[in-house]
C-alpha cells in the first residue's frame, strides 16, 4: 500500500470533501421545508392535498436516488431549454435530485412522527381554543420534529453515503476525488479507501450531533428516576 499518493492528492480529496458538504448540506435543508408541508398534506382528509402528495412521495421513494439523477440530468432538455443556463450544470441537476429524493422520505418520517403523538397533546391545545393552524405550530410540529429526531438521524446518513452517485455525473464530490487519483496512479484500493475514511468520519459527526440532539430535546420524554 502507498499512501504516499494520496497525500500528494490530499487537496483533491478536500475539494470532494467541501462539495459533498455543501451539496448534502444544502439539500437537507431544502428537503426538510418541502418535507414539512408534504407531511401535512399526507394526514389530511382531502384528496385534493393527501394524493397529490401521497404520489410524489410513492415516486421518488419507490425509485432509485440514481434514476432519479438521470432522469433530471439527462432528461431535463425534453421539456424546457436549459442550454447555457443555471438549469444545465451538473451540481444544480444533483441538487434537485437529492432534495426530492429526501423530500419524500423526511415526509414520510415527519408523518410518521405526526400519527405518534399522544392524541392527549393535540386534545389539550383544542381545549385551549387553539385553531388547527396554531395547534400544527405550537403543539404538533414542535413534539413531532422532536420524536423524529432519531429516525432523521438514519435519512442524513443515507443521504450522505446517497451523494456519491454526484460523481457519476462528472461532479467532483467525495468519490469523484477518488475516481480522479485512481485514474491517476491506477490505485482503486488506497483511492477509495481514503474516501471512504473521509464518509466515515463525517458520519460518525453525524451521529455525535443527532446524539446531541437527542439528549437535549428528547430529555422530557425520559421516565424520571
Amino acid at each position: 500500500m502507498d499512501f504516499s499518493l494520496v497525500v500528494e492528492s490530499f487537496p483533491i480529496y478536500l475539494e470532494g470533501l467541501w462539495t459533498t458538504v455543501w451539496l448534502v448540506g444544502l439539500a437537507l435543508i431544502i428537503g426538510l421545508c418541502i418535507a414539512i408541508p408534504l407531511a401535512i398534506a399526507r394526514n389530511t382528509s382531502n384528496p385534493i392535498f393527501w394524493l397529490p402528495s401521497w404520489a410524489f412521495i410513492y415516486f421518488f421513494r419507490g425509485t432509485p436516488l440514481l434514476v432519479q439523477l438521470y432522469l433530471i440530468y439527462y432528461g431535463m432538455d425534453q421539456f424546457f431549454p436549459v442550454k447555457d443556463t443555471m438549469w444545465q450544470h451538473a451540481w444544480f441537476c444533483a441538487l434537485v435530485a437529492f432534495v426530492l429524493n429526501t423530500s419524500a422520505y423526511t415526509a414520510e418520517i415527519i408523518r410518521g412522527a405526526i400519527n405518534g403523538l399522544p392524541k392527549g397533546e393535540v386534545e389539550a391545545a383544542k381545549a385551549y381554543g387553539m385553531g388547527t393552524f396554531m395547534t400544527y405550530r405550537r403543539i404538533i410540529l414542535p413534539s413531532a420534529l422532536r420524536r423524529a429526531l432519531p429516525a432523521y438521524s438514519n435519512e442524513v446518513i443515507f443521504m450522505l453515503h446517497g451523494s456519491a452517485v454526484a460523481g457519476i455525473v462528472t461532479i467532483l464530490d467525495l468519490t469523484g476525488a477518488a475516481r480522479l487519483v485512481n485514474s491517476r496512479y491506477y490505485a482503486p484500493f488506497e483511492s477509495f479507501l481514503t474516501a471512504g475514511m473521509f464518509y466515515m468520519a463525517l458520519t460518525f459527526i453525524i451521529l455525535w450531533c443527532f446524539k446531541f440532539a437527542e439528549k437535549r430535546f428528547l430529555a422530557y420524554l425520559k421516565p424520571l428516576s
